[in-house]
């Protein structure tokens, strides 16, 4: 397997594109993406938990009853919920696709990023949709821009791997900045591949990743009502298509696994005003669960989440986070340590402060990557969470969002 350029176009038979169509005020950034498969695709996705869910993600799920799909489109600045005509609004989008390209409106994604409450008016969006489909070609960094919000960068990767003798391509594009804290995906993630695989493997592979991926990022506790994983598979690279475990399965995980492990460190990375990205790595932990809850109490905690940006070495605070993490432990087992690419220190041991040098602490933790390590000392299981410092910015950006 290897990183590839290409984004959701690296794999075979996948054109993408983004517009600004006036959903935004700001005519420099694009507010419209589109992605279309050559051919229909296998397709799962995964919704938030949030009892308030946007119009879209209710259209998405009728559409993809039958595990199919062919095209994405989303906006971004306005997340159509809470609205009275909101289903309308999704529905009309895909009409208008489906009016536009050779693809049916059942069988098209519909996403919305932005503001909560606010009407969404369809005349912008039908009247960019041909310059949407203008916009179709190896444009994957475009699409990723038009389903932007309060992000600072460009989320996008793409990986080479083989499955039965087979070249196949898998690539994402991500947004998420801010009230992210999943319980089943995060954010709008979209990812496309050219891999054979069957709308029921599709799904088991992407619910089983993203337990251990998108379910551990937080960047401030908020879960949002728009939240969507998809991925599309239109067997476009040949291979038999995989229709259950094995060999040919753990490889297609495998890659899956490479792509979303690298859009939730973006994605944390690029929290609201975050300066830093945080990764908690729990080991020693009796069982996976506790080893999971453990890593994403300590990502949470605004405290530590506060210490991180000072660059203050308060452990004090991880132990806190792990003491109010609702699982059985031994405390005074617990060792914590920093590490980044100014080294590693060890700063608690047995559930006590030991001797450490404050001007290294300073050091490690003045990095953009920290990695705060956990060793529970009770067990084999394991666990990883992402998340980021907290900053003055993130109230900042937040006081004001909607005006």
């Amino acid at each position: 397997m290897k990183m590839i350029n290409g984004g959701v176009c690296a794999a075979k038979g996948f054109k993408a594109g983004g517009i600004h169509c006036g959903i935004r005020a700001n005519k420099t950034k694009k507010d419209l993406a589109l992605i279309v498969s050559d051919c229909p695709a296998s397709c799962a996705a995964v919704y938030t938990t949030n009892l308030v869910k946007g119009a879209p993600l209710t259209v998405t799920k009728k559409h993809l009853e039958n595990g199919m799909a062919q095209a994405v489109i989303c906006n971004s600045g306005n997340a159509n919920t809470c609205n009275a005509n909101g289903i309308e609004i999704a529905e009309k989008m895909c009409a208008l696709l489906a009016e536009a390209i050779p693809v049916k409106a059942e069988d098209v994604v519909v996403a919305s990023t932005g503001v909560i409450g606010q009407p969404l008016n369809i005349k912008p969006i039908a009247d960019g949709i041909p310059a949407l489909v203008a916009s179709l070609g190896n444009n994957s960094t475009d699409a990723a821009h038009g389903i932007m919000t309060t992000d600072t960068a460009v989320k996008e990767i793409a990986v080479e791997f083989e499955v039965g003798g087979k070249v196949c391509h898998i690539g994402g594009i991500a947004k998420g900045s801010g009230m992210i804290h999943p319980d089943m995906a995060t954010m709008l993630v979209f990812i496309t591949t050219d891999c054979a695989i069957s709308p029921e493997m599709l799904r088991k592979a992407l619910s089983t990743d993203i337990a251990d991926t998108f379910n551990m990022v937080s960047v401030d506790g908020d879960t949002s009502t728009n939240d969507m994983v998809t991925v599309l598979a239109n067997g476009m690279a040949g291979n038999e298509a995989i229709s259950a475990e094995g060999d040919d399965f753990n490889a297609f995980m495998k890659a899956l696994n490479t792509v979303t492990v690298y859009l939730c460190r973006c994605i944390a990375g690029d929290g609201e005003g975050a300066t830093k990205l945080l990764e908690c790595r729990v080991f020693g932990g009796r069982d996976v669960a506790t080893a999971k809850k453990c890593a994403k109490s300590v990502i949470c905690s605004s405290l530590t989440k506060a210490a991180m940006f000072g660059a203050d070495a308060n452990w004090g605070r991880i132990l806190c986070a792990l003491g109010y993490a609702k699982c059985d432990l031994d405390t005074a087992k617990i060792d914590v340590s920093f590490r980044s690419c100014k080294g590693e220190i060890a700063v608690c041991k047995n559930g006590a402060g030991i001797p450490f040098s404050e001007e290294l602490a300073k050091k490690i933790l003045l990095e953009k990557e920290i990695e705060i390590l956990v060793d529970l000392n009770d067990g084999d299981a394991s666990a990883t969470a992402w998340g980021c410092d907290l900053t003055y910015d993130y109230v900042k950006i937040n006081g004001d969002y909607r005006t």
